[in-house]
């Protein structure tokens, strides 16, 4: 299948594991034979990064068997309810976060608090970025599910969701322990265009739900066994995911 993707997008981070650089977000390809698990979907703009993606590593979008959510953020859940009513992927999500991505109602960063963030280095240029792109889009799902079973899922990959609220109440964390990953969505990240930090961090405040429960969240990473970190933001971290939620922890605490 041919892919326009650039060389630098898709990162092979451990067998049947890609993680997906779009245009200003993540996702991860979980690849067993002919079976695909797509965790998360970028920007309704990265529609044909999306597409590009799986082709590049093989698949189809009918080999989709399922999206799972981080989270119901548009830049997280953008493609997912194309993916779904075209192909027939079914979209999972921890029960707290399913009405979210429903739109039943909707915790992100306002208008308002851009505006009083706008001095901040990158807000603007991300805020223009996030409008182009369908940040403000209706992007729900209509018919999101809360996930069907307890501990690994049945999907390729068999990953393990983790609740780790905070940024939204319902966001979750992906562990594949066979494989020592960490698939983290926003719950920790290795970058933002908001941010002028590199390595393991905490979004800036004014993007969480419950800034405490975002912090209390990192001690639940921090017992995830694991040496390799996929982030919703940012490149893939190498090295000890526990120590990496130490340092986002300190960082968060002493700015």
């Amino acid at each position: 299948m041919r892919s326009d993707l650039r060389e630098d997008t898709l990162v092979h981070a451990a067998p049947g594991v890609h993680l997906v650089h779009g245009s200003n977000t993540n996702w991860v390809i979980l690849s067993e034979g002919d079976a695909v698990t797509l965790i998360d979907s970028g920007y309704p703009g990265d529609r044909q990064q999306v597409l590009d993606s799986l082709a590049a590593t093989g698949h189809s979008p009918e080999a989709v068997t399922a999206v799972l959510l981080t989270h119901a953020h548009n830049d997280h859940l953008g493609n997912a309810e194309y993916l779904s009513h075209t192909f027939g992927a079914p979209v999972y999500a921890h029960t707290a976060e399913v009405p979210h991505a429903r739109r039943e109602f909707l915790h992100q960063v306002s208008i308002g608090q851009v505006l009083r963030n706008s001095w901040r280095p990158g807000v603007i240029p991300w805020a223009v970025h996030a409008l182009r792109s369908g940040g403000t889009a209706d992007a729900r799902v209509n018919r999101p599910a809360p996930f069907p079973t307890k501990g690994a899922l049945d999907l390729p990959g068999r990953p393990v969701p983790v609740h780790t609220p905070g940024h939204t109440a319902g966001h979750c964390v992906y562990h594949l322990p066979g494989a020592g990953v960490v698939i983290s969505g926003d719950a920790l990240v290795t970058g933002h265009p908001t941010s002028r930090t590199r390595g393991p961090q905490l979004l800036p405040a004014m993007f969480d739900t419950d800034r405490a429960r975002t912090l209390a969240s990192l001690d639940i990473i921090e017992k995830l066994a694991g040496d390799i970190l996929l982030p919703g933001h940012g490149p893939v971290h190498h090295g000890s995911v526990a120590e990496a939620a130490r340092t986002a922890r300190e960082r968060a605490t002493s700015s």
